[in-house]
Formats: C-alpha cells, structure tokens, sequence
C-alpha cells in the first residue's frame, strides 16, 4: 500500500500499490481524492445504466459496459475513474483486461460539487486527448447534459439538452435520454 507520502508526481505504478477502493484516480501524475458520491449521482447513474442496458437488450454482452469505479488506464500518468464507460463489442478484448487499458468508445461522467473541475477541464481534455469518441457530461444541479463527439482528434459540442429534452447519442445510434425521466 502507498503511504500516505507527498510527492510532487505519482505514477500508474504508485496508484497500483493503492489500496482495492481507495477513492483516488491519477489525473495528469497527481492523486485525487473524490468523496463517495451523492445519492442523486448514483440514482442518475443507475438510470443511465439501466436505459442502455435496455437500449443494447440481448448485445449488451457483445460490448463492455460497466459504472465506477472501474480503473482506465490512459498512460503512466492518467488512471481514470469515469462514472459510466462502454466500450463497443469491436474493441472489447483489445482493451479489456484486468482493468480497461485504454480508450473507452463511450463515457459518461455525473458533475458533483467535488469533481466538476476535474470533468469538465482536466478529464475532458485526457479523453479528448487519448479518443474517447464521445463525452457526455450530466449536470444534476442543472438538469442538463452536453454530449461532445470526437471528429478529427477534436471534441465539438453535439449536443446541449436541458431538462424537458432529449439527448441524441451519436456512438450508440438510435439511443436517446430522455432527461425528464432522468432528473426526475
């Protein structure tokens, strides 16, 4: 296990030495500690789960998809925890290991007062970086989501719902949000 020492960068081989549920992730060579999320994180991440779940119906063993925490490792210096994370039946035992090591085709992350910088600047400049191919951010406070596709390396914004709309995947063609049921 890491002790509890100050250094100036850790890498992925210090997060390893962590322990199992330890509530960092290694952002750009720095541990960060997140608080346990809010219920209503967990409950908008259970809906999301469950309405691709339904959405992929008998396919959603074909691909990957799981909710945190499930390590990603991006390189020595990048061991994310995204909320949601799908990875397509195609890429699957390319980089699905003991942990996923690399790109997730799809993440999803949920704003919460102690994460929200994280998202919306360092880990969506990483994802944008290694090709995550789309981003939605969920913003409870708000009751919104952006979703953001990647197109020649670059995230642009696809998308912007607001509470009473539908938000359109790109990845997962023909798979929408409704946001009303999501915030409710």
């Amino acid at each position: 296990m890491l002790t509890v020492e100050k250094k100036k960068k850790y890498t992925a081989d210090d997060y390893m030495m962590l322990e199992e549920g330890a509530p960092f992730q290694l952002i750009n060579y720095e541990l960060v500690m997140s608080p346990s999320p809010i219920p209503l994180h967990q409950v908008i991440s259970r809906r999301i789960v469950n309405a691709i779940s339904d959405f992929l119906g008998d396919k959603i063993d074909d691909g990957f998809l799981v909710y945190s925490p499930m390590d990603v490792k991006l390189d020595d210096g990048n061991i994310l925890q995204p909320d949601i994370l799908y990875v397509t039946p195609e890429r699957k035992a390319q980089i699905v290991k003991e942990r996923v090591e690399g790109a997730p085709d799809l993440v999803i992350e949920i704003l919460s007062p102690s994460n929200a910088y994280y998202d919306l600047r360092q880990k969506k400049n990483i994802y944008e970086k290694y090709g995550v191919k789309e981003y939605i951010i969920v913003d409870p406070i708000e009751q919104s989501a952006e979703l953001y596709a990647l197109k020649d390396g670059i995230y642009y914004l696809h998308q912007k719902a607001e509470n009473n709309e539908t938000l359109n995947s790109v990845l997962l063609q023909g798979f929408s949000i409704d946001l009303t049921n999501l915030f409710k």
